[in-house]
């Protein structure tokens, strides 16, 4: 199959997914007019929002690699920004701030995009590791320098380092998949997001036993077992529009849904800690951004470097 093909089926797909959920939601809604309920105004809110997101996805991907560029680092900085909001700081750590928002920021996607991999790959974790501590000393403010600090390169790690490597496959040679790059990054955020959904799903049906209550109340062993199980398969189905043979794409899909799993965990840990909810309300029905790439921000480093070490050259 031609990659034009490949897109065409994968765009009506997508389509035809969204129609049916709108359809499905519209008729719910419908039945309960008398009796509005909350959960299928939230399914409702959720749908339109996912139609935004495919639309302006949707956009980039057809302004190439500049155009997923710009849209992952505006996802990022979004990120960046809710995460720092919820971050007790203090006016020594402005400079440390400005640098992080304005300078390591669209340094990292720049770098991507020159698929400069031997720097991107280490300048977060290594050089602004050492480097905002620096900063924030140079200022003289010792009051709780240390979580202050490390508040900020947790932000920077969650919200652009594990970000960018989502449009770091781009930049990945895979002998006989040149130019269908982009079909990762779909494959991806497909997988990663269904899973979620289908947790949700599998967890309203049969969910019974909670696993984290203290941290997420609506994550269930049932629904996660089934909403990973069915996430795994529908990577599998997918592997037609990766690289990887069916069986690989399965694997593939179980690592990120996992990775996807933890990474939400994680998240809702600082929510809780911070004592809110949502990390913004930016996306209608979602939360805020850091709501929708939670998992993505632990499953996009894993994905990239597993795809890198075994079928990149």
């Amino acid at each position: 199959m031609s990659p034009m093909a490949k897109w065409l089926w994968l765009v009506a797909g997508i389509l035809v997914v969204l129609v049916t959920a709108s359809l499905v939601g519209y008729l719910l809604a419908r039945r309960q007019q008398d009796q509005p309920s909350a959960t299928i105004a939230n399914l409702n809110s959720r749908i339109k929002a996912w139609w935004v997101m495919v639309v302006l996805i949707a956009i980039a991907f057809a302004l190439g690699k500049t155009g997923v560029l710009v849209l992952f680092a505006f996802c990022s900085f979004t990120a960046l920004r809710e995460f720092i909001t919820l971050t007790p700081t203090r006016r020594g750590d402005h400079i440390a701030l400005a640098t992080a928002f304005f300078i390591v920021l669209p340094a990292q996607y720049l770098l991507i995009g020159d698929n400069q991999y031997g720097i991107y790959s280490i300048f977060i974790p290594v050089y602004v590791f050492l480097g905002m501590p620096i900063i924030a000393a140079l200022r003289g403010d010792t009051t709780l320098f240390i979580s202050r600090i490390a508040e900020v390169q947790w932000g920077l790690m969650v919200s652009v380092f594990c970000v960018s490597h989502a449009p770091a496959l781009l930049t990945l040679h895979i002998p006989g998949y040149e130019g269908q790059n982009a079909m990762l990054i779909v494959f991806l955020i497909m997988v990663v997001q269904a899973s979620d959904v289908l947790q949700y799903v599998w967890g309203k049906l049969i969910g019974r036993n909670k696993i984290a209550p203290r941290l997420s109340p609506s994550k269930t062993i049932e629904g996660f077992v089934g909403g990973v199980a069915s996430a795994t398969a529908l990577g599998a189905a997918l592997w037609w529009i990766t690289p990887f043979a069916w069986w690989q794409a399965g694997l593939m899909a179980l690592v990120v849904n996992l990775m996807g799993f933890c990474g939400g965990l994680v998240m809702s840990a600082i929510k809780r800690d911070r004592g809110v909810k949502d990390w913004g309300q930016m996306i209608e029905g979602h939360g805020g951004m850091l709501d929708r790439l939670d998992s993505v921000i632990f499953a996009a480093p894993v994905f990239f470097h597993l795809t890198r070490f075994w079928w990149a050259v």
